[in-house]
């Protein structure tokens, strides 16, 4: 297969790349710098710049590009570049398209990024993708996000993939756990009561994978099996690393006022399209993930 990733040098974008082209897929990463190899080519997503003929043929474009929601603080300007981030990327990609259809040619499926925001804090609710959406800041992006992947032209194949918290030993939310973890510092956050959406990173792209080769469309879950509490999260990574668990930690220690969005809000989100479709989890639990990522197993 022919595969086009935008956002291909970040954690999700570069394990996937590896793993296309490890399974014989000709890859092309979008770069926003002149292309110096064979498998780059080059975009503008700011300017609205990418040449449909970098489109053409190829089975699927995977957007994976947007700003961190993970850097702190979040400024009135870092949120906008937060949204705007994500809108020009996905504004571009779908411009292109539109130009393939014009034209027309065959149209590759859009594999959209998307994340769990989109349900904000729901407590007591489990949620898959039959839900409606939630509110908040991270729940208005991801609104806005999808909506601009869903003007793709007709008869094209949208997915929506609302991706959780994914575990990884030195990038994303986990990161900063696992240190201080480490100092021996872990505890309940924010009561710890909370569920949260999470995926390994192999299943992250595992999924990402199966949602190429597949015919789904729509909203689909990319979190892990089974759901895990911020207490239950933090417990199985203090115990695997041997160390204690007994720090209360309010979100403004961590992380200020994002914290109550990114780790305060409560999802119960369950993969329902995803397992139904067939897939196999590699790690269906959150100790399962943590254990991967930490190379206990």
């Amino acid at each position: 297969m022919r595969i086009v990733i935008g956002g291909a040098s970040g954690l999700i974008g570069s394990a996937l790349g590896a793993r296309l082209a490890a399974r014989g897929d000709d890859v092309v990463r979008l770069v926003r710098r002149p292309a110096q190899a064979a498998d780059e080519a080059s975009w503008d997503p700011g300017a609205g710049v990418l040449d449909p003929a970098v489109l053409r043929g190829a089975d699927a474009v995977v957007n994976l590009s947007g700003a961190s929601i993970a850097r702190l603080p979040w400024t009135r300007a870092y949120r906008r570049e937060i949204l705007r981030s994500r809108l020009t990327a996905t504004e571009t990609i779908v411009q292109a398209l539109h130009a393939l259809h014009d034209a027309g040619e065959a149209t590759p499926a859009l594999i959209s990024g998307s994340a769990s925001g989109y349900y904000g804090d729901r407590p007591g609710e489990v949620l898959d993708e039959r839900s409606p959406r939630g509110t908040g800041f991270l729940s208005d992006v991801v609104h806005a996000w999808e909506t601009a992947a869903l003007a793709a032209p007709e008869g094209t194949r949208v997915v929506l993939a609302r991706t959780g918290l994914v575990i990884d030993r030195t990038d994303g939310a986990i990161a900063p756990l696992r240190l201080l973890a480490l100092f021996g510092l872990a505890g309940p956050i924010s009561g710890g009561r909370q569920h949260w959406a999470w995926n390994s990173l192999d299943d992250e792209v595992g999924g990402l994978i199966h949602l190429i080769d597949s015919d789904l469309s729509g909203p689909v879950n990319l979190v892990g099996a089974t759901p895990a509490t911020a207490a239950g999260l933090v417990r199985a990574l203090t115990t695997l690393l041997h160390r204690p668990y007994w720090l209360p930690l309010p979100l403004a220690t961590l992380m200020g006022a994002p914290g109550r969005e990114l780790l305060g809000a409560d999802q119960q989100v369950r993969p329902v399209v995803l397992a139904a479709s067939g897939y196999e989890f590699q790690h269906p639990t959150v100790t399962d993930a943590l254990a991967a990522a930490l190379g206990k197993r």
